[in-house]
């Protein structure tokens, strides 16, 4: 009987009888001023300001000896001197298992029109990764749903990796396929900076009801504030964690961490850090580690998170900040490439750019023979593509390329086919049919 009640017992918890009170004196570049709160606020902390007939949210910025700045959640249209701004506290938020099916804000509040209860038990949304030391090691290739990555793109458990693509070439399509298709127990996605039209979209549509019914999404839209948006990533990793104490496999997709990043940018120029990594704060890498080492293998005892974050790469650029930064840090990067969407294969992924670092233990030694071969043969045909196109290739010069012009037509189709039935197996039986012409 008792855990009827834990989610009633939490909401009676957090209501506070007495509230610590500070006063708005200066308001100016995006923030705002306050006295009275610099003894009892600490950074990170959240704030109410009661601007007029409205209230907005806030988020502490800087501590003075006797003031504290506060970037607000909105505009502050309407605020005049000597409003009041109440102390929240620190930002966490209570995940719970009937979380599952539902979609939430960053701040844990329902966005599908029911009401829902927090957990009993508060996270804090920046919390420390699993010790190093004590990590297990990826193990347990997945079942995706999608050919290419049961066979020449594994992902195993515990896995992180990235999706670079641009805009409009099937990103969302693709990570709706691992909603419904990866091998997990709760999927966690983290809709970052989306379009507003969008969520009911995937949800309904490209996600669908039986992505929905083992999912939690926590949205943010790109209307919303910097401080929001940032937050929908933390939040994202904090429910997954949640699910990953209980010994559970999460997989947690996240879409984008250049919004992640957009809105850290925001966030921290607001704070006076100034811009230096092509307009991004030094803080950024620090940023987007912190938020990655925070999935990935639990310890033993708990379980883990597999992890999908996507990038939006402008005009195809691997090195800027962003995606250099996740480049270093994940276990594998898969390229989406707008000339082949183009030509409408989907999903739009650039074989020979894109690596799995599970590569070579996650395959046996007859599958790395066939993902050897089948790469050797597209990079043949990559390398002669001009020439091929041009006509200038006489049939016969390389051994190679006229393999590579004949199985090159199944081998493209192959990546963008879904998993056969029968799972990885069909799926390796499928490449070796391609690959023997």
């Amino acid at each position: 009987m008792n855990g009827i009640f834990d989610g009633l017992r939490a909401e009676i918890d957090i209501i506070c009888p007495t509230s610590r009170i500070g006063r708005v004196i200066e308001s100016g570049r995006g923030t705002v001023t306050v006295a009275g709160l610099a003894q009892t606020a600490a950074l990170g902390d959240r704030v109410l300001i009661h601007a007029g007939p409205r209230s907005l949210c806030g988020e502490v910025l800087r501590l003075a000896s006797d003031t504290i700045t506060v970037l607000p959640d909105g505009p502050a249209d309407g605020l005049v001197i000597g409003d009041q701004v109440e102390l929240l506290g620190r930002a966490e938020i209570a995940p719970d298992d009937n979380w599952i099916g539902r979609i939430v804000d960053p701040f844990g509040m329902p966005l599908d029109g029911r009401p829902l209860l927090r957990g009993a038990t508060p996270c804090p949304l920046r919390a420390n990764p699993p010790p190093a030391a004590t990590r297990k090691r990826m193990e347990g290739r997945l079942e995706t749903g999608v050919a290419v990555f049961d066979t020449l793109l594994p992902l195993v458990r515990g896995q992180r990796i990235g999706l670079f693509a641009g805009s409009g070439v099937g990103k969302s399509s693709l990570l709706a396929k691992f909603a419904r298709g990866v091998e997990a127990d709760i999927v966690v996605i983290a809709l970052i900076g989306e379009r507003g039209r969008e969520l009911r979209e995937f949800t309904e549509r490209v996600l669908g009801r039986e992505g929905m019914a083992r999912s939690v999404v926590v949205a943010a839209t790109s209307d919303q504030s910097p401080l929001a948006r940032r937050r929908c990533a933390l939040s994202a990793l904090t429910v997954a964690e949640h699910f990953r104490d209980r010994g559970l496999h999460v997989l947690l997709l996240a879409d984008s961490v250049t919004r992640f990043a957009e809105a850290h940018r925001e966030v921290a120029v607001a704070a006076g850090e100034e811009a230096s990594l092509r307009g991004f704060p030094a803080s950024l890498s620090h940023a987007i580690t912190a938020l990655v080492e925070r999935a990935g293998p639990g310890t033993d005892g708990t379980g883990d998170i597999t992890a999908i974050f996507t990038v939006l790469v402008a005009g195809s650029d691997m090195d800027e900040p962003v995606a250099d930064i996740l480049r270093g840090v994940l276990d594998g990067h898969v390229v989406m490439d707008r000339k082949i969407a183009e030509r409408g294969r989907y999903p739009a992924i650039d074989l020979l750019r894109s690596v799995s670092r599970s590569l070579p233990e996650a395959a046996t030694p007859e599958e790395n023979a066939l993902i050897a071969d089948a790469r050797r043969v597209l990079g043949a045909y990559d390398r002669a593509e001009m020439m091929i196109q041009a006509g200038l290739y006489a049939k016969g010069s390389d051994a190679l390329v006229d393999r590579a012009i004949r199985l090159w037509p199944t081998l493209d189709a192959f990546v963008g086919q879904d998993a056969p039935e029968g799972g990885r197996a069909a799926s390796f039986r499928l490449l070796r049919r391609g690959l023997e012409g």
